[in-house]
């Protein structure tokens, strides 16, 4: 198969049964799955091999002992690259991509783009309050915009604009990924990986898309554990980070 998904996964046996489910429930189940056990001391790894028997797709699950999401989702990606893959999606432990997410990334794909950056909106079954519906996106897309404007990210070796990219949401080309040197290994305090990788994409082509159609539900579990500022400044550069570095995956 040419299109692969990568779901890196740290400690989450409480909700990667409902990823599971969402991406058994896509419209186009023309795709393998890679699972990236990122040294899960629950069992994680064991609800992905249950789901295995009966999934609609076929599933592999990698085991990653050094911590990091970037890390974890190199990994994962750069197996899919050795096993054959031409096309590349994204998505984390505990989102649910939308019905419709692989045939929207492929169709994105089909059109042209190397590098495909969508859109995330709260879980709707955490019951997101009104405030909390609004508030977490707009917490990171004025992250975004800060991004989109600051100097670093507009430098002519730049060969495409800044857009706002999610770690799990997006998807990238199997080419563009080895040449642009894929994702950053790094633990997820360290730094955003997901805007590294994009910039080092933006390097590379010109044939990157911001896609509002390509969706998936994010959990809420950040923005209610630390509040509002405290997860701004998170998504701002990192500029808050807990002095317990397990606060940093919330569960």
């Amino acid at each position: 198969m040419s299109l692969w998904v990568v779901v890196p996964a740290y400690n989450e046996a409480g909700s990667i049964g409902a990823t599971l489910a969402a991406l058994a429930a896509q419209e186009d189940t023309g795709f393998r799955l890679v699972v990236v056990d990122n040294a899960s001391t629950d069992g994680t790894a064991r609800v992905v091999r249950e789901f295995a028997r009966s999934a609609p797709f076929p599933v592999e699950l990698v085991h990653e002992p050094e911590p990091g999401a970037g890390t974890a989702a190199d990994t994962g990606f750069r197996h899919a690259v050795r096993g054959g893959a031409r096309l590349l999606l994204r998505t984390d432990a505990d989102c649910l991509p939308a019905r419709n997410w692989t045939a929207v990334a492929r169709a994105e794909f089909g059109r042209g783009a190397e590098m495909v950056c969508g859109r995330s909106v709260p879980r709707r079954d955490e019951r997101p309050t009104f405030a909390q519906a609004r508030l977490l996106p707009a917490l990171v897309r004025l992250a975004a915009l800060y991004g989109r404007w600051r100097a670093a990210h507009r430098d002519p070796r730049f060969r495409a604009p800044y857009v706002l990219c999610h770690g799990h949401n997006l998807g990238i080309t199997a080419e563009l990924y080895v040449r642009c040197g894929g994702a950053p290994r790094e633990r997820l305090e360290e730094g955003s990986e997901d805007v590294t990788l994009l910039n080092r994409a933006r390097e590379h082509s010109a044939r990157i898309v911001r896609c509002e159609r390509l969706v998936v539900q994010s959990s809420l579990r950040r923005l209610r554990s630390w509040g509002a500022g405290r997860t701004l400044l998170w998504y701002w550069d990192r500029r808050y980070r807990p002095t317990d570095t397990e606060e940093v995956h919330v569960r």
